[in-house]
């Protein structure tokens, strides 16, 4: 059977209270509800980036059909002006020139057929690239929204790791004189019972688990001698007996 000082075993509960904040502080880290936040925004900026990638991409694939429906066009263009200048220079005979002025004429009928092509393309890249705008503006919103989301949980981080460290330093300080048998059968029974390690005795009741006492077994720790380490027969946590501490 385990024994320390009764005192010891008072501040014990210190030790528990402190243990416990960690804790707290553990559980507000992993929950913080900035974390909620990222995890939608990143799935909503995933979700997003497809769509994205498929509007750029059609974007570019336009731009480059319009450079091409300009340079066919640049190219008939440049032929016309070209038979348009030995037309006009009237060196040719009237052969050639009926021969130019034909194929003049089907550069124009070709003429206005690229640049109908150029024109239809061109609005169908101005129309992608207000839907790309759209979309870039709704990306841009979101990854805003997550760096806003990334910075409350920064700072909410600092705060609890600087809690954290002063509340740890608290306990290594409690524990610095405590009855070494007392503290590792302390901190084993915390890392099997959920963190809690040791509760108080009061009223008959273990703070523990909340449950009564049978009278038998408040009959047994209360008889025990007062540097006897009890436990709760129902949770098997360190009892530690104020009642009889403040009746002493």
């Amino acid at each position: 059977m385990a024994t320390a000082p009764p005192e010891d075993q008072r501040r014990l509960l210190e030790v528990q209270a402190l243990d416990t904040r960690l804790q707290q502080l553990t559980h507000q880290r992993r929950s913080h509800p900035s974390l909620a936040t990222i995890a939608e925004l990143d799935k909503r900026i995933a979700d997003l980036h497809g769509s994205l990638v498929d509007s750029r991409t059609a974007v570019t694939d336009l731009e480059r059909e319009v450079a091409k429906a300009e340079a066919d066009v640049a190219q008939v263009r440049t032929r016309a002006d070209r038979d348009q200048q030995k037309l006009d220079s009237g060196a040719l005979s009237a052969k050639d020139s009926q021969a130019l002025v034909s194929e003049l004429e089907s550069l124009a009928r070709r003429q206005s057929v690229l640049e109908d092509a150029e024109l239809e393309v061109m609005e169908r890249l101005e129309a992608h690239q207000g839907s790309l705008a759209e979309v870039e503006a709704a990306h841009a919103e979101l990854v805003a929204a997550r760096d806003e989301a990334v910075a409350e949980r920064d700072a909410a981080w600092a705060e609890i790791d600087t809690t954290g460290r002063q509340v740890a330093t608290e306990r290594a300080a409690a524990v610095a004189d405590l009855d070494a048998g007392l503290v590792t059968l302390y901190d084993r029974l915390r890392g099997q019972l959920g963190g809690t390690g040791a509760a108080a005795l009061r009223g008959g009741r273990c703070e523990g688990c909340r449950l009564e006492l049978n009278a038998g077994d408040l009959a047994a720790v209360r008889s025990a001698a007062p540097e006897q380490v009890v436990r709760c027969e129902e949770c098997g946590r360190i009892l530690v007996r104020l009642d009889d501490a403040a009746a002493a």
